[in-house]
């Protein structure tokens, strides 16, 4: 009885080793996913602030003449 309750521990504790190394590897993708997101998001933003005052500055200087 005390051997077939261990080795169905020991089979318990591989199955939960195996299940935490998904979740690290999924908590994983999303952190990274999260990271591009923010990026692909920020970055553009940064450059609509150049990248505006630059446009509405020729574009008045245009209308001027």
């Amino acid at each position: 009885m005390d051997q077939d309750i261990l080795q169905k521990f020991e089979e318990q504790n591989k199955k939960l080793d195996s299940i935490e190394k998904s979740v690290k590897r999924i908590q994983s993708y999303f952190f990274w996913g999260a990271i591009i997101t923010v990026a692909l998001f920020v970055i553009p933003l940064i450059g609509l602030l150049f990248a505006v005052p630059k446009f509405l500055d020729t574009y008045s200087s245009v209308g001027g003449l």
